[in-house]
């Protein structure tokens, strides 16, 4: 029921704040209970299992595969870097990494070729066919439960990429990451940056509808702030902080791609060619400071957050 921004949940909890939007059935509120911003009223799981398992490629992102694909070449470029800052912050020994909605598959591949023991988890049928069909990469098209968490103990790293603004609870999922975790163990958080200050003068100031809400695909909104603290109060200790490249910036200089795919593509296509040049140069350490200073003023398309078990 919603009443003077409080709502309760099919489980009875409550969840109140201040509304921040609305679209379709669903508003956003900074719920106090929780610490972020999310829908009301919340989906259960099993309103979003039919959607993720069969649907999510097909209808809401079916070129989604053939795009990731074409990017390869930058994606490898983005993944390296994440491996070497688990390799930095693991023993030489500890190198078994479970990725919970692993998609595709090519960042367990390029972890498979640089000598992780590498295992995923994809609810998506036709994700999962072609990790395992054309990648031969473990993958388990399941959800990752308390069912499926009891056989997945045993991980140095637990990466999570754009899977806790899908999820009813995060918190339960991150508190069932951290049992799965070896000690010292890592957890790798990629979330989109919504309601970030690019975002809010393109709303606020320029007219534009807040084009990222997409419930009930997408029920949290993140901040670095509210992402840290709920990672720290799931016994983890952060030890890496970024964002990714700060693709508003192009509607911020006018190239509108809201809409337009081509446009988006164009866009896309140019901070690729960014990072993959960025990447040829001996100079590793500027890409790490330029997205760290992005994390420093809230900036950035997704949050990237590394933490420790405690």
């Amino acid at each position: 029921m919603s009443e003077n921004n409080k709502w309760i949940s099919k489980d009875g909890e409550l969840h109140h704040g201040k509304l921040i939007e609305s679209l379709n059935d669903f508003d956003v509120i900074e719920c106090v209970e929780c610490g972020f911003k999310h829908v009301t009223p919340i989906p259960t799981d099993n309103e979003l299992e039919e959607v993720y398992s069969h649907d999510y490629y097909k209808t809401e992102k079916p070129f989604y595969i053939e795009h990731y694909l074409e990017d390869k070449e930058w994606w490898d470029v983005v993944y390296t870097d994440r491996y070497e800052i688990f390799e930095k912050n693991l023993p030489l020994n500890s190198r078994k990494i479970l990725d919970i909605g692993s998609g595709p598959g090519l960042f367990l591949n390029l972890g498979k070729d640089r000598g992780w023991q590498v295992k995923g988890i994809e609810p998506s049928t036709q994700a999962a066919e072609y990790c395992k069909e054309t990648l031969k990469l473990d993958i388990e098209e399941v959800f990752f439960d308390e069912a499926s968490a009891k056989n997945l103990d045993g991980h140095d790293v637990i990466n999570m990429g754009e899977v806790l603004e899908h999820l009813p609870n995060p918190k339960a999922i991150l508190e069932l990451a951290y049992g799965t975790l070896n000690k010292d163990g890592l957890i790798c958080l990629i979330v989109p940056n919504d309601f970030n200050p690019f975002q809010q003068i393109l709303h606020e100031s320029l007219d534009f509808k807040p084009w990222w809400l997409a419930p009930p695909h997408h029920i949290n909104y993140f901040n670095q702030k509210s992402l840290t603290s709920l990672v720290e109060s799931c016994g983890f200790e952060v030890v890496h902080k970024e964002t990714t490249f700060p693709i508003d910036m192009f509607l911020m200089m006018g190239q509108d791609y809201i809409d337009n795919e081509d446009m988006g593509r164009q866009c896309h296509e140019l901070r690729k060619q960014f990072e993959i040049n960025l990447s040829k140069s001996t100079n590793k350490e500027l890409r790490r400071k330029l997205y760290s200073g992005f994390s420093d003023a809230d900036v950035g398309r997704e949050i990237v957050i590394i933490a420790k078990k405690i």
